[in-house]
């Protein structure tokens, strides 16, 4: 499957990056070996196969979840370069009402 640099384009205004001409063409050719190994997976016969879930015995040595005293809040906000009503202040990530644009 051939993506286009349109398709690079609109993927990148949905995180918000941006590339040059030459990136862009760089960015596409990449994507596109990606989606055609991809596919070429799909067209493996893995009837038989059993699943696996993981190749290494492991085990979980989990703790006690014991509730512990937080730190204070005016201690944490002292690191935050910007506050509000005791909130930390971020940067929009909605633009125009319309997410990722």
């Amino acid at each position: 499957m051939a993506i286009s640099e349109e398709q690079v384009k609109h993927v990148a205004k949905l995180a918000k990056l941006s590339f040059s001409e030459n990136e862009l063409s760089g960015f596409t050719d990449q994507l596109g070996k990606i989606i055609d190994m991809v596919e070429q997976l799909s067209e493996v016969d893995t009837e038989g196969v059993p699943f696996t879930s993981n190749v290494i015995e492991t085990v979980n040595v989990m703790r006690e979840d014991v509730a512990a005293e937080g730190w204070p809040r005016e201690e944490l906000m002292k690191n935050v370069p910007e506050s509000e009503d005791g909130f930390i202040k971020v940067p929009a990530i909605i633009d125009n009402g319309e997410a990722g644009a």
